[in-house]
């Protein structure tokens, strides 16, 4: 009977070999593992960082949190841009799409902006740092290292083994969001004086939720029809999005809804 290291070694061997031979040779894809170091120091830096930073005082960043946070605006347009226009013209269906694996080039345009998008959920890893950076830890909530660690895994599994495809609905959606949500960092960058400008968090957070809720009846729309994309990962999708709603849905209770209640007594 093979022990549970030679299992561990199957399972980690099968995962290598069973990927979309296209991405493989891209970086970061063809392992598990750069992406779970990767991983490992964001939660040790999350854990020791404010108290490394108990020693120093609180850094600025102004100028480097607009360059940023404008340059994920850029990349976002940028990915929701490839993503609408490869799908339209693949003349991808928006309710049943399998992944194309040949080397056509919209096959491969396709599985190059998904590479893209999981290398903005590595590069958004940042927020969190610069929060730390920054003194400001009531912005490292479960919900907020949880979102950002979970996509990171997420989406390397889905240039791994299914870049494209159904797939292509959740990262255009999410690009789309975060043109606004990246916008709305960039202007509060830049100072109090931004504030009057900044009214509309609240809706932000609704449109947060709409997309979760469109992701999941996509997804689940799927797992009850003849569709050639993996069932396992509608199911993981479908799982990960209500985990989402659910933690959304509770920040926006205690951000937006509560306090009004409060008063109102």
């Amino acid at each position: 009977m093979a022990s549970t290291w030679q299992k561990i070694q199957e399972f980690y061997n099968w995962a290598l070999e069973n990927g979309d031979p296209r991405t493989d040779p891209w970086l970061l894809v063809y392992s598990p593992l750069p992406v779970t170091l990767l991983f490992t120091l964001y939660l040790l830096f999350v854990a020791l960082g404010p108290r490394l930073m108990q020693k120093w005082e609180p850094l600025r960043l102004k100028g480097l949190l607009t360059a940023y946070n404008l340059t994920l605006v850029a990349l976002s347009i940028y990915m929701f841009y490839e993503f609408l226009v490869t799908s339209v013209l693949a003349n991808y269906s928006y309710l049943c799409q399998p992944v194309d694996y040949t080397r056509s080039k919209l096959g491969m345009r396709m599985a190059r902006v998904c590479w893209w998008f999981f290398f903005s959920k590595v590069i958004e890893l940042l927020d969190t740092v610069f929060f730390i950076l920054r003194k400001k830890p009531e912005q490292v909530t479960f919900l907020h290292v949880y979102h950002h660690g979970t996509m990171l895994f997420n989406w390397w599994a889905g240039v791994k083994y299914v870049p494209g495809g159904q797939a292509f609905f959740i990262g255009m959606l999410n690009s789309f969001v975060h043109i606004f949500m990246y916008l709305y960092y960039g202007l509060a960058s830049l100072g109090p004086q931004m504030q009057r400008y900044l009214w509309w968090k609240r809706y932000l957070t609704i449109l947060q939720l709409c997309q979760f809720v469109a992701i999941a009846v996509h997804s689940s729309y799927n797992l009850f029809t003849e569709c050639p994309f993996p069932d396992g990962f509608n199911v993981a999708v479908f799982l990960y999005i209500l985990s989402l709603i659910v933690l959304f849905l509770n920040f926006y209770y205690w951000t937006y809804t509560r306090g009004k209640w409060e008063k109102l007594r």
